[in-house]
């Protein structure tokens, strides 16, 4: 099982990848990103019959988009990818998901996926 996802935005999109089907999943995860994404991959994954240790390789849209979302994106699905010793590759652009798909089924692994923001981070200064 392969599995896409898309953390870019408010809305999360997600796709289970395997021999047999494809199945889609999007999520309004607004604010609750960070505390959830990890329990909504679980609970998709059993909708499916399967446990995280079924995944065999993670497709990431690395960007441009959200820098939290990103943030948490890229977090979250490295420390998977780790510590299931799964690969992982990040893609942009308009056909992202078919690259990722693309790149897993020749066995690359970019090991660690970096955010493409689009553009520099607005990060509010301290006060002092």
């Amino acid at each position: 099982m392969i599995i896409l996802i898309d953390t870019s935005t408010s809305t999360c999109y997600l796709t289970l990848v395997s021999d047999q089907a494809q199945k889609t999943y999007e999520w309004e995860a607004g604010r609750t990103l960070a505390r959830d994404l990890l329990g909504y991959l679980r609970d998709r994954l059993l909708e499916q019959g399967l446990s995280f240790h079924d995944i065999s390789g993670i497709g990431i849209m690395k960007g441009p988009g959200s820098f939290t979302g990103l943030r948490i994106g890229m977090a979250v699905m490295n420390t998977l990818a780790d510590g299931l010793d799964i690969p992982i590759v990040g893609e942009q652009g308009e056909h992202w998901q078919k690259q990722a798909l693309n790149r897993l089924n020749r066995n690359e692994n970019d090991q660690i996926v970096l955010p493409e923001y689009g553009t520099e981070a607005h990060i509010t200064k301290p006060r002092k």
